[in-house]
Parts: C-alpha cells; structure tokens; sequence
C-alpha cells in the first residue's frame, strides 16, 4: 500500500501519517484515533478500524485478531427542551 493511500476517508488520514504515529509511539487503536482522529469521521471508524488494526498487526507481528479494538460509548441522542419539561412533569406528580 502507498503512503499517500487514504486509511481514513472521513478525517482525510493518509497512511503516511498512520506510520509516523505509530512510530511516535502511538501502540493501539485508541492512541491513534487521539492523535490523528482517525474513526472520528461520519462512519466512526467502521471503514478505517480494520485498516489501522491491519497496520498494527504488520507492524507488530501480532495476528489482526490480536490488536486491541477501540472503546466505544453508547450512542447520545439529542433531546427536546419539551421532553425534560414532560419529565419533570410526570416526576413531580402532576
């Protein structure tokens, strides 16, 4: 694969890039989302986590399967004004 081969599409990360933070120092998928925001993107990593974690593993000499996957939190979802005011309502027996 080219250095100028784009890992991440959504934060615009070239492999090159990719490299030269692991060679900083950066061991695990995690360290090279918070270095790079590599998996912040639109598809949050479902299109460049298994690139870098092939990457690590080439690196590494250790199988894909191997390489620690990211944390992931629950999805936030946004929420009304009115619901919290229903909410409250309803809790404070009214």
């Amino acid at each position: 694969m080219a250095d100028q081969t784009i890992i991440c599409r959504c934060e615009d990360i070239t492999r090159e890039k990719l490299l030269q933070v692991i060679a900083e120092g950066c061991h695990t998928i995690d360290e090279i989302k918070r270095a790079t925001r590599a998996g912040m993107g639109l598809c949050q990593g479902r299109n460049c986590r298994k690139l870098i974690a092939e990457e690590l593993s080439r690196i590494y000499h250790i199988p894909v399967e191997e390489v620690l996957q990211p944390t992931f939190r629950a999805p936030v979802q946004a929420v009304s004004m009115g619901m919290l005011a229903d909410a409250y309502k309803e809790g404070a027996g009214e």
